[in-house]
């Protein structure tokens, strides 16, 4: 029996693209159901332990319930639980690779425990672009509104993946041939006793208020460490967000038999999800990709933790804006750092903007980030 896997994958064409264009602005419709319609204390959980956020105000009961929230609840990126669009469920181009690449959110009030979050959605835009990475690439834009039980409006999200040709990824696209040449990277356990120095040393804000007369233009938040990535931390993010295909047995079967683009077969010509790439490094090659990398939602998540903890219970995060510049494979370690750009007031609100770079262990820049925290006023 064969075990490697020679194919070409379909190619963008403009006829697929003009089919696509007349999809914006229509609001979509039924698709695939939710991880969550719940924001529940076990879904909640289940979703900060994913990104290795041990806040207790999303995480334990008996804590939450002293602060002014009275009750647990939902981290900001809980959100991408409960929506398969704004995690990257696109439509259109069967079988063209989709990469999620960032998201710009704006938050309007808390998700509290037990809330029942609906969505609408609608794609808003399609931009094309001659990418390093894999040639031709067209950047889907998808709209999404979020609401509770009682039709508040609790956030809503532009997010966009790029759609591009597997083929050329793999074939003549240069921005990993470095990383693939390379040996596989094995650390000593120095070097991963003085990361763990990072784990050890994150401040979760908590309790304690962050006021807003108290923060300086061009202050440093503490640095926070994500890592070293590993396929088992991968599984871990999916656990709490869902996926967007992962499907067992007959499900499994029932979605790739209505969707046969979804189905690309594996080593054992078993039709399989393309979300492998996040735990198959030989099909990760295939695309194009350094090896089994991580969620691009998740990394959006990493972000977003690293300001709620500098923020404290008492702030509010209002926006978060992410754009990804490349993969974190197995075996990287990420290092996310922040600095106060500007404070302000609008609308009565106190408000701190913040910039976000993270690198990864050879300083390669991996996603730029901002975000606009409401933190109290002594005033």
């Amino acid at each position: 029996m064969s075990t490697t896997t020679e194919r070409t994958f379909p190619k963008i064409t403009d006829e697929g693209l003009e089919d696509l264009r007349k999809r914006i602005g229509l609001k979509i419709g039924a698709t695939a159901e939710p991880w969550c319609y719940e924001a529940t204390r076990d879904n909640i959980r289940h979703y900060a332990h994913g990104i290795g956020d041990d806040n207790p105000l999303w995480c334990d009961p008996d804590y939450a319930a002293k602060t002014a929230y009275g009750g647990i609840i939902a981290l900001p990126s809980f959100l991408f639980s409960t929506s398969r669009i704004v995690s990257g469920y696109v439509g259109g181009l069967p079988g063209v690779h989709a990469m999620w690449s960032g998201a710009d959110w704006q938050w309007h009030q808390p998700v509290k425990r037990n809330d029942t979050i609906s969505t609408e959605a609608y794609l808003k835009d399609l931009v094309e672009h001659q990418t390093r990475f894999a040639g031709r690439a067209v950047q889907q834009i998808y709209h999404v509104d979020f609401f509770n039980q009682d039709g508040d409006k609790v956030a809503e999200a532009d997010s966009w993946c790029f759609r591009t040709e597997r083929d050329h990824a793999r074939e003549q696209g240069s921005k990993y041939k470095g990383v693939r040449e390379r040996a596989p990277r094995r650390y000593t356990p120095e070097e991963i006793q003085e990361a763990y120095k990072l784990y050890a040393q994150e401040e979760v804000r908590g309790s304690t208020p962050r006021y807003w007369e108290d923060v300086k233009e061009g202050e440093a938040l503490p640095v926070m460490f994500k890592g070293p990535m590993t396929v088992t931390g991968f599984i871990a993010y999916a656990q709490g967000w869902g996926g967007l295909y992962i499907r067992a047995n007959k499900l499994a079967w029932r979605l790739i038999d209505a969707h046969p683009g979804v189905g690309i077969t594996n080593r054992f010509g078993i039709p399989d999800v393309p979300e492998r790439v996040h735990w198959e490094e030989d099909f990760a090659l295939e695309v194009g990709a350094p090896g089994a990398y991580d969620y691009g939602p998740e990394r959006t998540s990493w972000m977003t933790h690293h300001l709620t903890n500098w923020a404290g219970d008492a702030g509010f995060l209002r926006r978060s804006h992410c754009k990804i510049r490349r993969h974190n494979p197995e075996g990287d370690m990420l290092f996310i750092k922040g600095m106060v750009k500007r404070k302000f007031v609008e609308n009565g609100r106190h408000l701190v903007e913040i910039s976000q770079e993270a690198h990864n262990q050879d300083d390669e820049l991996s996603v730029l980030g901002s975000g606009v925290v409401e933190l109290p006023s002594r005033g």
